[in-house]
C-alpha cells in the first residue's frame, strides 16, 4: 500500500451518488477480518454485483465500467456518512485510490481517510460538477491533485482549485507518516525541548 502522497495525476473514476454511507462503501458482513488488506474487492460489494455473486456484475455501475479507471474516485456530496468503520477508508485504498473528490465528506469519514493515506479533497459544488461533465465528456480526462501546492486540476480545461488540509496531516501525506512516524520524525526537537525544560 502506497503511503507517501505528493502530486497525483490520473484518470478517475466518477460516481454520482449523493449520501453513500459507509455501509454501502463496505457492507456489515465484511467487517469481521482485522487486517486492512483484502477489502478492496469487497468496495460498493452491494451496487457493484447481482445477487452479491461475482460472476454477475452490474455492467451500469462506475467500478464495473472498462471505461474508467485511475487512482482518483470523484462523488457526490456527503459522501461516508453513516457508521464510523474505518473499514471505508481501508476499502477504497486497498481498491487502488489515493484520492477521493466531493464536494462534502463526514468528518469521522475523512479522518479515517488521513489516517490511513487517502486524501479527501473537497471542492465547492460547482467544480465538482465541471469535474463530473469533463469525465463525461472524455472518459480519458486526468485531473492533477497538487498536495504541496493543495490545488485539484482539470488538465483538459486548466480550471483549478485550491483545497484544504491541515498543515500537520499534510505533512505526514507527504513523508508517508503515521503519527508514530511523525513523532520518531521530530525526536530531537522533542529531546531538545526537554532538556531546555530541566
Amino acid at each position: 500500500m502506497s503511503k507517501q502522497i505528493n502530486i497525483i495525476t490520473s484518470t478517475a473514476v466518477p460516481l454520482n451518488i449523493e449520501n453513500v454511507d459507509t455501509d454501502q462503501i463496505i457492507p456489515a458482513r465484511f467487517l469481521k477480518a482485522t487486517s486492512r488488506e483484502g477489502f478492496g474487492k469487497n468496495l460498493f460489494r452491494d451496487w457493484r454485483y447481482e445477487d452479491d455473486d461475482e460472476s454477475k456484475p452490474k455492467k451500469d455501475f462506475p467500478l464495473n465500467d472498462e471505461r474508467y479507471k485511475g487512482k482518483i474516485l470523484v462523488t457526490a456530496k456527503n459522501f461516508g456518512s453513516g457508521s464510523s468503520r474505518e473499514h471505508a477508508a481501508w476499502a477504497i485504498k486497498d481498491y487502488g485510490f489515493d484520492v477521493v473528490v466531493s464536494s462534502s465528506f463526514s468528518d469521522i469519514f475523512s479522518n479515517n481517510a488521513l489516517n490511513n493515506f487517502l486524501l479527501p479533497v473537497v471542492v465547492n459544488e460547482d467544480f465538482l460538477q465541471k469535474i463530473f461533465a469533463a469525465i463525461n465528456e472524455n472518459n480519458k480526462t486526468e485531473l492533477e491533485v497538487n498536495l504541496p501546492e493543495q490545488t485539484i486540476s482539470i488538465l483538459s480545461t486548466g480550471e483549478k482549485e485550491n483545497f484544504e488540509i491541515s498543515d500537520y496531516k499534510k505533512t505526514c501525506l507527504l513523508n508517508g507518516y503515521d503519527d508514530i512516524d511523525y513523532l520518531l520524525s521530530i525526536k530531537k526537537d522533542i529531546e531538545q525541548y526537554e532538556l531546555q525544560r530541566n
